[in-house]
C-alpha cells in the first residue's frame, strides 16, 4: 500500500481553511490565525509502523519520480509526504508549504537514483560499513529494483528508526525542509502472507473454493452443540 499526500497545509478546494500540517501562526486571509502546532507526518507514518517513509517537494520532479517508483516496488507500507503548495491559498513566503520557501529551504538528504535493472536476491545483505562521504548505499526492493542513496554531507542511515526520528526532530527545531528517503525497513511479511491467503483473485476463484461442504458446514455446526 502505497500513500501519497499532497501535503498543502491548507484544504484548497474548500476556500483555503487550516489543515493538519499548517504552520503554527499562520495567517490566511479569510481564516485569521492558526494557533495549532503542525502534525509531521512522516514522524506519524514511523511511529505508525510504516516501513518506508519519505519527503519530497512538488518543485523537484526527479526526487518525486524517484520515491514513487521506490515507494511502488517495496514491499510494505509506504508513505510519501510531498510539500505540494497551494500557490492560491497558501503560498506566502512565511510559509513552509509555499514554493518560495520550498525552492529557499529545502535540504535534501542525498541523491537518490532508481535503477530499474538488476536482480537482488533476497537473501543479500546491504550493509553500510564504510560509508563516508561521497559514497552510496543501496536499499533492495521487493522486486530487485534499488534505491541508490548519495551520501553528501549526512552521516545518515535511513534503516534507523531512532535516528529518523531524530533527525526530523532536529529538522522542526532547525527550521530545514529535510528531503529524500528518511526510514526504511527491510521488507516483513504482509497481511496476506500472515494470514495466508490464496495468491488467486477471490473474483476468480470457483464456488468449490469459496463455499464450504455440506459436510463441512455440518461438523462445524456440531462443534457448537
Amino acid at each position: 500500500m502505497v500513500y501519497i499526500i499532497e501535503n498543502k497545509g491548507v484544504y484548497g478546494l474548500t476556500k483555503g481553511q487550516f489543515s493538519a500540517t499548517a504552520d503554527e501562526g499562520q495567517s490566511l486571509k479569510y481564516y485569521g490565525k492558526n494557533d495549532l502546532p503542525p502534525i509531521d507526518l512522516c514522524m506519524e507514518a514511523i511511529m505508525g509502523g510504516a516501513t518506508f517513509v519519505a519527503r519530497s517537494f512538488s518543485g523537484d520532479a526527479k526526487q518525486v519520480q524517484a520515491l514513487l517508483k521506490a515507494a511502488i516496488s517495496h514491499k510494505g507500507t509506504a508513505v510519501l509526504d510531498i510539500i505540494s503548495p497551494c500557490v492560491t491559498f497558501n503560498n506566502a513566503e512565511t510559509s513552509t508549504k509555499s514554493y518560495p520557501y520550498g525552492k529557499e529551504h529545502e535540504v535534501p538528504l542525498h541523491e537518490i537514483e532508481f535503477i530499474a535493472e538488476g536482480f537482488v536476491p533476497a537473501r543479500e545483505e546491504i550493509t553500510v560499513d564504510n560509508f563516508v562521504e561521497g559514497s552510496t548505499i543501496s536499499v533492495p526492493m521487493h522486486d530487485g529494483s534499488l534505491v541508490r542513496l548519495k551520501k553528501l554531507d549526512r552521516d545518515y542511515d535511513p534503516r534507523s528508526r531512532m535516528s529518523a526520528l531524530t533527525l526530523l526532530e532536529q529538522a522542526q527545531q532547525d527550521q530545514v525542509f529535510l528531503t529524500g528517503l528518511i526510514y526504511y525497513e527491510e521488507p516483513r511479511m504482509t497481511l496476506a502472507e500472515t494470514v495466508n491467503l490464496t495468491d488467486t483473485p477471490l473474483a476468480h476463484l470457483g464456488a468449490e473454493k469459496l463455499r464450504p461442504s455440506k459436510d463441512a458446514l455440518d461438523k462445524l455446526m456440531q462443534s457448537f452443540m
